[in-house]
């Protein structure tokens, strides 16, 4: 059968949650609110912390300022738009901002990734190269590499959605979705084209998460045979707190996806709902949490706030006393 060339429509409409009745639009957008407003301060708190203290202006605290900008990115790109659908009603997303949208999910989803290796290769190196890591693992070299991970991510995905933009979209135009990705979308494409186009970003998305998730448990594994090895209980313990915040974070962000795959490989199916459901968590919840991760798990950041908040009190106090 010939495929035709012509793309119909102009618009996308986001249907968010497929089902949910509109006595619970309020609620829903309220929840989401919130969770926009926690990945916003949160994160914006993160980076003025970091980026005003100069006791955190080292590689491992600039890969953590990396990683909030792109929570903060995701957060602001994705929930807007499907706050505005339950709140106003506002459903339509046009056809270039939808493609746009997707850009920069994938996007700021790849990056992340490439962040968290940055974590795990900067723990490593710490801990097995202690005297080379001062060397290696400089803010300038730290700073270049994560600058390199932005910019080369973004010339990629860029490949991937003018792909996927050169799909006919004929007929469909509904999205079940909460916002525009790339299976969303060329689900919707017609012709003989599309299995390709998906095959090309399903392959992408492979390498995109499962060569860092690799090297990551790599890193992890000998991070925890060094740690083992080591001779005093307090030194492993002083390494493990080191650790666990990223690894805890690493966690949140990779676990949900390989439940997420694992399942699907199976033969274990989710409703659509849920699916959407499972999607938002795993792509929303790290990045409102990880702030609390920070502040909390990370010695350094906990120190640098206690500090200014004591010097704060000084000041008032001797305010006061004048």
């Amino acid at each position: 059968m010939k495929s035709t060339n012509t793309t119909n429509i102009k618009d996308f409409i986001i249907i968010g949650f497929p089902g949910l009745l509109p006595k619970y639009y309020g609620p829903v957008s309220v929840l989401l609110l919130i969770v926009f407003l926690a990945i916003v301060i949160g994160n914006v708190f993160i980076l003025t912390v970091i980026l005003l203290e100069r006791t955190l202006h080292r590689p491992t605290y600039l890969i953590f300022f990396h990683l909030a900008m792109t929570d903060l990115a995701f957060g602001i790109v994705t929930l807007p738009k499907i706050i505005a659908r339950y709140w106003w009603n506002d459903m339509i997303s046009s056809f270039n901002v939808c493609f746009t949208q997707m850009y920069f999910v994938h996007s700021l989803g790849a990056i992340h990734s490439l962040i968290l290796l940055m974590m795990a290769f900067d723990r490593f190196f710490a801990i097995w190269f202690p005297f080379k890591y001062p060397l290696v693992f400089t803010n300038k070299s730290v700073s270049i590499a994560c600058c390199l991970c932005w910019v080369l991510t973004f010339i990629r995905m860029m490949g991937i959605v003018l792909h996927a933009s050169t799909l006919p979209y004929c007929d469909l135009n509904i999205i079940m979705q909460c916002y525009c990705d790339h299976i969303s979308i060329t689900r919707l494409g017609c012709g003989e084209r599309v299995s390709y186009v998906k095959l090309v970003a399903v392959g992408n998305a492979m390498v995109t998460l499962l060569v860092p998730l690799t090297l990551i448990i790599l890193s992890y594994f000998f991070i925890i045979v060094a740690v083992l090895r080591m001779p005093h209980t307090q030194r492993q313990s002083k390494v493990l707190s080191t650790c666990a915040p990223q690894l805890f974070i690493t966690c949140l962000y990779y676990v949900p996806r390989c439940f997420v795959y694992l399942a699907n490989n199976l033969g274990f199916q989710f409703s659509l709902v849920v699916r959407i459901i499972i999607t938002m968590t795993y792509s929303l919840v790290p990045a409102a949490v990880n702030p609390v991760i920070y502040c909390f798990k990370t010695k350094d950041i906990k120190q640098a706030l206690r500090q200014r908040f004591n010097n704060r009190k000084i000041s008032n106090a001797l305010r006061y006393d004048k």
